[in-house]
């Protein structure tokens, strides 16, 4: 069964027109990466999800559903925006916040204990949050979001100000809750994140789905929309290629939609300081997956 199920949903805010039509599904077990530009809709779907908005159209189902209160114990939730209380400790709010969630304060001091070893903060316990760097206010937000042990993860830029050691560790802890059987939903704008975790992705832009499936598969099917290449000369201003990334010696290069792989190779061949070693199709990132879809749909 579906821990989510979301169609045609839409939402207005007077005339401005914030989610127009989208759906998608999310099942335990799979991290699912909600992904679109700046104003795309995707806060507020996922607000919708949570009902702190009510749809104007379209239907959602949580846990199989409509979403109440005992429900609502079974969401934890990560906002991109910090929202815990400054002026209180570490360890008092982190209680507070699993105590409203429905855990007794005795199991919530035993969890809160190995939460805080393992993201380094037991030392800070008894700090206010807002002594607290960037980096280890959001390791409390995700403490805060998993803390009740919910069925539901909801993040929304988890690795906000997490240094590479952090944004590891945290990755880790996600896997552990997928393999544990626990449904996440990532909002994020870093790709790469994206790549590595999630199985499956919906694209939404100005408030419509416009790509949904399979990471994998996806990428597949834009094969032929990258290329990688090794030699020399200056390869940085080719007609109909996207973005041009150089890493020692190889150069990777999104091309536009309809760029014909082989027109670029001869582009190339008619530079006489360049010399091309090696040139083959490339399987696209989601970098350059993200720059098509959006520039086609807001044709």
């Amino acid at each position: 069964m579906h821990t989510i199920i979301v169609s045609n949903l839409a939402k207005s805010f007077g005339t401005v027109q914030a989610v127009a039509d989208v759906s998608f599904t999310v099942s335990p077990g799979e991290i699912f990466g909600l992904l679109g530009p700046n104003g795309a809709g995707k806060t507020t779907t996922l607000r919708l999800m949570m009902d702190i908005f009510k749809p104007d159209a379209g239907e959602i189902a949580i846990f199989g559903g409509d979403l109440t209160l005992d429900k609502k114990r079974r969401i934890g939730y990560l906002p991109e925006e910090r929202g815990l209380y400054k002026e209180e400790k570490l360890e008092t709010t982190l209680l507070y916040l699993a105590q409203l969630k429905g855990v007794d304060e005795k199991t919530a001091r035993q969890r809160l204990g190995e939460w805080l070893e393992r993201l380094d903060l037991a030392e800070q316990r008894q700090q206010k949050i807002q002594t607290l760097s960037k980096g280890m206010q959001q390791k409390a937000q995700i403490i805060a979001t998993l803390l009740h042990d919910p069925d539901l993860i909801i993040i929304d830029e988890p690795f906000s100000g997490l240094d590479p050691v952090n944004t590891r560790l945290v990755k880790q802890i996600f896997e552990e809750q997928r393999a544990a059987g626990k449904t996440i939903i990532m909002s994020t704008h870093q790709m790469h994140q994206v790549e590595a975790l999630c199985n499956r992705i919906v694209l939404i832009n100005r408030g419509r789905s416009v790509l949904y499936g399979l990471v994998n598969e996806i990428k597949r099917n834009f094969a032929g929309n990258a290329i990688v290449l090794e030699g020399q000369g200056d390869f940085s201003q080719v007609p109909g290629v996207l973005d041009v990334r150089q890493h020692n010696g190889t150069w990777e290069m999104g091309l536009q939609v309809g760029t014909d792989p082989q027109a670029v190779l001869q582009q190339l061949l008619t530079q006489p300081d360049n010399r091309i070693t090696r040139f083959e199709l490339a399987e696209p990132s989601l970098d350059d997956i993200f720059v098509q879809v959006v520039g086609r749909s807001n044709q």
